[in-house]
C-alpha cells in the first residue's frame, strides 16, 4: 500500500493517471454506444428476416471467436489506418459487443407476445412506431443485460490494446511489468474495476429509467 502512495504522490504521475483513465473510458464507451444502435438495426433484421437471422448469427458466432490482440492486429491492414490509431481498437471492440447484443436483440423481439402486437396494429401504429413505441420497449430488459456484459466485456479487453501501444489503463499494466513494480498494476487494477463498477450502476439506472413498469413489478 505504500508503493501505491509513493508512486501517486507525484503530480505528474497523477495526471498521466487521470489521463489514461479517461482514454479507457472513451476507448470501452464508445464502441458501447455505437454496438448497441447496429446491434437494434441488425436484431430487427434477424427478427424479420429467417436467412438474415441464419447468417448475422454464424457470423457472430466465428467473430467473437478471433481473439482480440489478433484483431486489433489485423484491422490496421484492412481498413489502412497506424497500428496505434485508437480507431483501431474502437472498431474491434464494436465488432465484438456488436456480435454479443444482436442474437439477444432478435430473441426478445421474437418473445413479444402477438397479441400485443396484434393490439398495437388495432390501434393503428405504423410498423416503425410500433416497433419503436411497442416492440424495443419491451425487449429494453434482455438488452440491457446483454449491454451490461459488453460494457464489463469492453472495459477489460481496452486493456489488451496496451500490448499494441494504445492508451488506456492497460498502460500501466505494462509499465508495471516491463519496470517490475506491483503498484501501477494495482492501480490499474483497482481503477479498471471501479469504472467496470459505476458503468454498470449506470446501466442499471438507465434500464430502471426506461422500464418504469418492470422496475414496479420487481419492488
Amino acid at each position: 500500500m505504500g508503493d501505491v502512495v509513493k508512486y501517486l504522490s507525484d503530480a505528474g504521475t497523477r495526471s498521466a493517471v487521470l489521463s489514461m483513465l479517461l482514454d479507457h473510458i472513451y476507448l470501452s464507451l464508445v464502441p458501447l454506444v455505437v454496438s448497441v444502435a447496429l446491434a437494434i438495426v441488425l436484431g430487427l433484421a434477424c427478427h424479420r428476416v429467417r436467412w438474415v437471422n441464419r447468417v448475422l448469427v454464424n457470423a457472430s458466432n466465428v467473430l467473437y471467436t478471433i481473439p482480440s490482440l489478433a484483431l486489433f492486429a489485423i484491422i490496421p491492414a484492412v481498413i489502412g489506418t497506424q497500428v496505434l490509431d485508437s480507431v483501431n481498437v474502437i472498431i474491434a471492440l464494436t465488432l465484438y459487443t456488436t456480435t454479443l447484443l444482436v442474437r439477444p436483440v432478435a430473441d426478445a423481439l421474437a418473445a413479444v407476445p402477438d397479441h400485443v402486437r396484434a393490439a398495437a396494429t388495432a390501434m393503428g401504429f405504423r410498423p416503425w412506431r410500433k416497433f419503436l413505441t411497442v416492440e424495443l420497449p419491451l425487449a429494453v430488459p434482455v438488452l440491457a443485460a446483454g449491454v451490461r456484459v459488453g460494457s464489463v466485456s469492453n472495459i477489460s479487453l481496452v486493456s489488451v490494446g496496451a500490448l499494441i501501444g494504445t492508451g488506456g489503463l492497460g498502460v500501466l499494466f505494462t509499465d508495471g511489468f516491463r519496470q517490475r513494480y506491483l503498484a501501477p498494476i494495482i492501480i490499474g487494477i483497482a481503477l479498471t474495476l471501479v469504472l467496470a463498477l459505476v458503468v454498470d450502476l449506470v446501466l442499471v439506472a438507465v434500464r430502471d429509467a426506461l422500464t418504469p413498469w418492470a422496475k414496479a413489478g420487481r419492488s
